[in-house]
């Protein structure tokens, strides 16, 4: 069998990949090892039986860009959180409400200037620096000229911990705002190789504006969408297919599967970690083995439960992210804790209620019960802590997340369970196992910064490898990282010219 491309992974950056390169004539076939497609951007019902399609991993929208949207013709609603978050202090808390901006100057306190000041240069760096995402990779010295001295010392040059601590005097509202630096990412706010500063760039800057908004249904319709754009456009899947092997001869690229299929490929579009990839390629490896670090509890409520907070309703609390122990000192406290080979006492964590903002993802009669769902992520559990014994540190993990959990609450959350079965964990090597993530890292390694850091990558996408028709077009590309389709979209660029994107 011969194609012109092969993607391999029907992740959404795959099936954005595959979009591309079928409407620009290209003869295309994606080969995914699962029976689904969807990778970590997909809707599961994850308790067989209750009417819930949740999105088991992956679960907002920043990073899109419209221009792929518009480029592809997805169909796809986005809705807008009024709520940005919300963080429990003692009896009340700190409410981030983008409708009402004395109530968070309220809450916030003596850091409400301090807070307006950062988030308006994050505001001013994301309009600027998130257009350049869908162009040729600029130089450094380019893309520090575009945001300004200010963001380049705070953001790029310097660990992101040493702009909080400056800027901000409250540890609670300290720890706020390194939350965004620390989803899917193990470090210290001081972190001289500043993996954590290149975390939260990609947390503010999306879509130009920083939000996270819910994609309406959950985020199986955003890789739906892509699948039927791809189809649409002539592109070929064939799921349950496991590649072994890539060889290439920087011309023509030969793929194979577990179950002896043989194509022929003009080109290869890996939706994969560099790392596997290079195993495929039988290449040394050129990047370190991915670790993920983090825990993601899915539940079905059958209600939201109460709050220690009068002035603040459950229904606004979980409509943004609800943060939970995660002041400043506590997520340093966690993080040691988790270095030192230990699951953190008491494991920072926030979570998330899709169905507050799109019902649609529940069943007729769990809207009229008002049933709701929660998804959580916990930091700093870095796969390490799971290896020796993952069941028993799964389960210890989840018991001290729920502990964690209820010392903020009025109330215990196992009390608002659908049912007991109603609560579904995974560890990073569940992760890994499920969705063939190494190390069950989300963004399949470390993140890189989204500029070229060589004269040799000027101009070019950020997608390339060492063989000249093999491309990266997954998370693990240079402006990879969350659910974006950007690598996908880099990939056919280099790979056929810019001129075919449109």
């Amino acid at each position: 069998m011969r194609v012109d491309a092969v993607v391999i992974g029907a992740g959404h950056n795959g099936l954005t990949a595959a979009a591309y390169l079928a409407k620009a004539g290209r003869s295309v076939l994606i080969l995914e090892r699962s029976e689904h497609i969807g990778g970590a951007a997909r809707s599961d019902r994850v308790f067989p039986a209750h009417e819930a399609r949740l999105s088991a991993y992956s679960y907002l929208v920043s990073l899109l860009p419209d221009q792929i949207i518009e480029e592809l013709g997805l169909d796809l609603q986005l809705i807008r959180r009024r709520i940005s978050s919300y963080t429990p202090v003692g009896d009340g808390g700190i409410l981030v409400d983008n409708g009402d901006p004395a109530r968070t100057a309220a809450d916030l306190g003596a850091d409400a200037q301090a807070w307006d000041d950062f988030y308006g240069m994050t505001g001013e760096l994301a309009r600027k620096l998130f257009p350049t995402v869908t162009e040729p990779l600029r130089s450094r010295d380019e893309a520090r000229s575009l945001v300004g001295e200010e963001a380049w010392r705070d953001i790029f040059e310097r660990p992101l911990g040493e702009a909080i601590e400056r800027r901000f005097t409250s540890d609670v509202v300290r720890g706020i705002v390194l939350t965004d630096g620390l989803i899917g990412t193990f470090g210290r706010p001081g972190d001289a190789e500043r993996l954590v500063n290149r975390c939260f760039l990609y947390h503010v800057i999306g879509r130009g504006t920083g939000d996270w908004d819910v994609p309406v249904g959950g985020m199986g319709q955003v890789t739906d969408g892509l699948l039927r754009a791809a189809e649409s456009y002539g592109a070929q899947l064939r799921t349950s297919a496991t590649v072994t092997s890539v060889s290439t001869d920087g011309r023509e690229a030969v793929v194979r599967t577990a179950d002896g299929l043989e194509v022929r490929a003009g080109q290869v579009f890996a939706n994969l970690a560099p790392t596997l990839l290079d195993r495929l390629l039988g290449d040394a490896p050129s990047r370190p083995e991915p670790e993920g670090a983090q825990l993601k509890v899915n539940m079905l409520l059958s209600r939201l439960p109460a709050l220690r907070d009068a002035s603040t309703t459950p229904e606004q609390a979980f409509a943004g992210t609800f943060h939970i122990n995660e002041g400043y000192d506590q997520i340093a406290t966690a993080y040691a804790q988790a270095a030192a080979g230990q699951i953190p006492e008491v494991p920072p964590c926030e979570v998330y209620c899709h169905s507050l903002s799109d019902s649609s993802i529940l069943g007729p009669d769990l809207v009229a019960s008002g049933a709701q769902t929660l998804t959580l992520f916990g930091l700093h559990m870095p796969a390490r802590l799971f290896r020796e014994d993952p069941e028993g540190a799964r389960e210890r993990a989840l018991e001290l997340t729920l502990a964690s959990i209820n010392s903020v609450l009025a109330e215990p959350i196992e009390d608002c369970l659908l049912a007991p079965d109603t609560i579904d964990v995974r560890s990073p090597l569940d992760i890994e196992a499920s969705v063939g993530m190494p190390g069950g890292h989300i963004f399949h390694g470390d993140l890189q910064w989204p500029f070229a850091e060589s004269d040799e990558e000027v101009g070019r996408w950020g997608t390339e490898t060492r063989h000249a028709n093999v491309f990266l077009c997954g998370s693990g590309a240079r402006r990879g990282g969350a659910v974006s389709g950007i690598p996908g979209r880099a990939a056919v660029a280099a790979g056929l010219g810019e001129a075919a994107l449109s």
